[in-house]
């Protein structure tokens, strides 16, 4: 008897705990609470902006690398372009007008021999023959150096146009530079350019120089040259003798 008694009080307790038990297991999750910190919020937002900017910064200094870059390879592109063939064919045909010289040419050894035997003190010993063509070959010489100069003078002037358009291009080429080394190759072929105008600048004050000093050296030995032909007119012949004239009129 007291045995069933026992569990029968065993049961009812059981029964009265189950509910409580299985109450929390019945609530609803969709009632729940969901807290909202705001301090945390606004720290997660101040970090997010702050990873952004860090990002933003190192695209542009990417985009700086890459138009340092850029840059770099502009300054050290080449100019697509050259004068050098046009002005060396300038001076070589001012060169080839020197080289042509009639007589005596621009050598040192060849104007000494010439000075020596044609220029200077006249031998008492030549012949007048001799004289005269000595004198003839000076005039020669004079004359030959005097279309020399003007044939240099000549070509001078037409190597203006050819100047010209390789100025013309070479200004363009250095104002449309990409960077600083065509740019600086721009001004050097420019510089060339006034190097070749230089050089036919000195041809044409050598070739004026060599026409002026023959002609000076040939009056000077004509002048010498004179001299001593008067000389052997004088002591040679039997000088003037006056003589009486005779004027033919024609009727009246």
């Amino acid at each position: 008897m007291k045995m069933r008694c026992s569990v029968a009080m065993r049961f009812a307790a059981a029964l009265a705990l189950a509910p409580v038990s299985v109450a929390p297991m019945m609530v609803n999750p969709a009632n729940a609470f969901i807290v909202f910190d705001p301090s945390n919020y606004s720290q997660n937002v101040l970090t997010a902006a702050r990873s952004l900017q860090q990002i933003t910064n190192q695209i542009t200094s990417l985009q700086n690398q890459a138009q340092m870059l850029i840059n770099q390879g502009r300054n050290l592109a080449s100019l697509p372009f050259s004068a050098l063939q046009q002005l060396q064919q300038s001076v070589q045909r001012t060169q080839q007008l020197l080289g042509q010289a009639q007589n005596i040419a621009y050598d040192v050894e060849q104007i000494d021999q010439a000075f020596k035997q044609k220029y200077g003190a006249v031998p008492l010993s030549a012949s007048d023959q001799q004289l005269v063509t000595d004198a003839r070959s000076r005039w020669q010489n004079t004359v030959g150096g005097l279309q020399d100069a003007m044939r240099v003078q000549a070509g001078v002037v037409g190597n203006l146009d050819a100047n010209r358009s390789e100025m013309s291009a070479l200004v363009g080429q250095s104002q449309g530079a990409t960077g600083a080394l065509q740019a600086t190759q721009a001004g050097n072929q420019l510089l060339a350019l006034q190097a070749q105008q230089l050089a036919d600048l000195t041809a044409v004050v050598a070739a004026n120089g060599r026409a002026q000093a023959l002609q000076s050296a040939e009056q000077a030995t004509a002048a010498d040259q004179g001299r001593e032909q008067r000389r052997r007119f004088l002591t040679q012949g039997q000088g003037y003798q006056p003589g009486n004239a005779q004027m033919f009129y024609g009727k009246n």
